[in-house]
């Protein structure tokens, strides 16, 4: 029997974003060379250049910046309930859906988006993990599979865990602030391709485009 490579081809990305068509994005803006995953919702996200999600990925109210990672069935920002009500079930600002009013509640909906999730550059986010409204994720950590993050991440933290914890830095402290000082993820195109041979070897980039 003749070997069959069943291994999809890799899609080649473009400026324009991809999105696959069971995915559902709303309200949100996607940088150039994007791309979002099977089954995956955005609602009011703001996704920046290059950064992907894999399939299954639900995200409301947040700003990802560039070049993030983010695996399949990761949460970020999953809906608060209103606790402090008699009833926290959503028949109480989803009122239309239940027939209850003829509007819906929208200063919760406004209360929601003021617990935004902030995502730095160069973000690493594992399988299955979710990340709590209001959470802060800075440039450069990567949150392990599996974590819930409650508290906010410093840049260049590994974290995991329920809930997540430091497990230890990727970069020394002062490479790390080289390398936000660097900032190259702001590099323009032709930039990134002149130099991404040097990407591999942080001692050598940060020699060869650090202070």
């Amino acid at each position: 029997m003749d070997y069959v490579d069943q291994r999809r081809t890799p899609k080649q990305l473009a400026p324009e974003p991809s999105i696959h068509e069971t995915a559902h994005v709303a309200r949100s803006e996607l940088g150039a060379w994007t791309a979002i995953g099977a089954g995956s919702r955005l609602l009011e996200v703001a996704f920046g250049d290059y950064s992907y999600c894999v399939d299954q990925v639900l995200i409301h109210y947040a700003d990802i910046g560039k070049f993030c990672s983010i695996a399949s069935h990761v949460c970020i920002n999953p809906g608060n309930h209103p606790m402090w009500r008699v009833t926290q079930h959503h028949a109480t600002y989803r009122r239309i859906s239940y027939g209850f009013a003829e509007t819906d509640d929208e200063d919760f909906f406004e209360w929601r988006r003021t617990h935004k999730v902030t995502i730095g550059h160069d973000v690493w986010i594992g399988h299955g993990a979710t990340i709590m409204p209001g959470v802060s994720i800075g440039t450069g950590a990567v949150v392990g599979s599996g974590a819930v993050v409650t508290k906010d991440v410093a840049p260049y933290m590994i974290v995991a865990g329920v809930p997540a914890k430091p497990i230890r830095p990727r970069f020394p402290h002062d490479m790390a602030e080289r390398m936000l000082e660097i900032r190259w993820w702001d590099w323009p195109r032709e930039l990134l391709e002149a130099r991404f041979g040097d990407m591999d070897d942080p001692v050598r980039f940060l020699a060869k485009y650090g202070s």
